[in-house]
């Protein structure tokens, strides 16, 4: 489809799903629920008003000390010259949404002024609707939002694609990159461009914090050096693990809360902080008070990020590390590197990857949580997977729902996860629907399993008195769901 037609078809559409209508197909599920939240957000569809605009000068301090600033070279390569001959613009915002910078063709900047499409404004979604940068920092990924895809009906002359760009060190939202233009210069090859400039500010980004670790341990070695024999490390600012001795005690990052003289290790150890000129030293007093098994609590359920919780400090999971953890998890007995890499990988894997991602998880979560030999969870463990079996087990699928914010890391093509998986959804699902309990049926329809489940909305339908207020929602979607 053509830009120009595929344009009347979003506005078609647009104008039917905010008017009430029953546009069968609706918008794509990212713009829906860009919508929902910026109605939430009490945003006008037909705001007139420009969006925010903060004082110029606020603005210069603002991009004098943000970080996006060191990489502005290396997307101005990038970006500038390809926006310029498509007859886009270039912008890079923070992470509320104001726009730091803009360059790009005269035309098009002239255009976008008249709608505030220029440095200072804000436009998070909050406060202007859904766009591709206020979109793509509300998701975290990139995004396209074409024409009658915005919120507000005043940008549906545009069309624009962003992609989020992350602190390497803390992976905390630095802003975004973002391409934006007129309708008649939509290409699908936008979102592709966004996202590598992003990618590429985040590898400038991670070069210049190995250079800056390199000064600091240089200027600040001697400091670890006069603990003698004594444990100790040292920190930059944000708490990661620059150098430490002996080797292999600690994680790679601590939370040094501000203005903390002393910080929990995680593993019943406490440590003394010592502000330097740069970051941190980290001592033991004497020998470690350790308590007799730490706490694990494993966060697996749902399409979020997997989170481990380690004597209260939480730690976010690569999926392989949540894979390992949630297979120990579900055998407590524990299982060898040969079991462990065919339940990860299948008769594709390798042991050796195994022992050494247990090496990296073991450095990860601190003393006293994993064991060798076999492998297993050595810590006071409890996780919402193992809960909600618990729930099930017990028939009390009341607190069940309450557990499952979505399938067993959903994201796992681990033999062994997938079928863990399929079995406690099947199990659910099964319990749900023997009950005839239509609050139980609504309730397991809101979770992203029960939401596409036709037999699901079939007996709901079924069960629901008329009067019920959810009767028209549940007749709407078994009708998308069988149209």
């Amino acid at each position: 489809m053509d830009a120009p037609e595929q344009a009347r078809r979003l506005s078609e559409l647009y104008d039917e799903v905010l008017g009430g209508g029953r546009e069968p197909s609706g918008p794509r599920p990212l713009v829906a629920a860009s919508w929902e939240r910026s109605l939430a957000a009490d945003v006008d569809p037909e705001l007139d008003a420009p969006p925010v605009i903060v004082n110029p000068d606020v603005v210069e301090g603002i991009r004098e000390n943000h970080p996006l600033r060191a990489v502005l070279p290396v997307l101005r390569q990038t970006l500038t010259s390809i926006a310029d001959e498509a007859s886009h613009i270039m912008i890079i915002t923070d992470a509320q949404g104001m726009i730091l910078w803009r360059e790009g063709a005269a035309d098009v900047r002239r255009r976008a002024d008249r709608i505030a499409l220029s440095e200072g404004a804000i436009w998070s979604e909050d406060k202007i609707g859904t766009n591709g940068m206020g979109t793509s920092l509300a998701v975290g990924k990139p995004v396209q939002i074409h024409s009658a895809e915005h919120l507000v009906r005043r940008i549906h002359e545009w069309t624009c694609a962003a992609a989020p760009v992350h602190d390497p060190d803390t992976g905390k939202l630095l802003g975004a990159v973002d391409v934006s233009g007129p309708l008649r210069t939509v290409h699908p090859a936008m979102v592709a461009l966004v996202t590598a400039a992003a990618q590429l500010a985040e590898g400038q980004l991670k070069v210049r914090m190995a250079a800056a670790d390199e000064m600091l341990r240089a200027r600040n070695m001697r400091h670890l050096m006069a603990l003698g024999d004594a444990p100790g490390a040292l920190l930059t600012p944000t708490g990661r693990v620059l150098a430490v001795q002996p080797l292999e005690w600690l994680p790679d990052r601590l939370v040094v809360p501000d203005g903390a003289d002393r910080i929990d290790l995680g593993d019943g150890r406490e440590g003394l902080i010592e502000r330097l000129d740069e970051g941190y030293l980290l001592r033991m007093p004497g020998a470690p008070v350790r308590r007799s098994r730490p706490s694990l609590r494993l966060r697996l359920l749902g399409t979020g990020q997997p989170i481990a919780v380690v004597g209260g400090r939480e730690i976010a999971l690569t999926l392989r590390r949540a894979e390992v953890l949630a297979l120990l998890l579900l055998h407590p007995a524990g299982l060898t590197a040969e079991q462990l890499m065919l339940q990860l990988y299948g008769d594709e894997g390798n042991p050796t990857t195994v022992r050494a991602e247990m090496h990296r998880l073991r450095n990860l979560l601190g003393g006293g949580v994993l064991d060798t030999k076999p492998y297993r969870i050595i810590a006071d463990v409890t996780g919402d997977v193992t809960d909600l079996q618990a729930a099930l087990r017990d028939g009390d699928l009341s607190t069940a729902l309450d557990l499952y914010n979505g399938p067993l890391l959903a994201r796992s093509d681990a033999p062994a996860l997938r079928a863990e998986r399929d079995e406690l959804d099947a199990t659910l699902r099964r319990a749900i629907l023997d009950t005839g309990d239509a609050d139980l049926l609504w309730r397991f329809a809101q979770t992203s399993t029960g939401a596409e489940d036709l037999e699901i909305f079939e007996t709901l339908h079924a069960v629901l008195p008329p009067t019920d207020r959810r009767l028209p929602a549940v007749a709407a979607r078994l009708d998308r769901l069988t149209g």
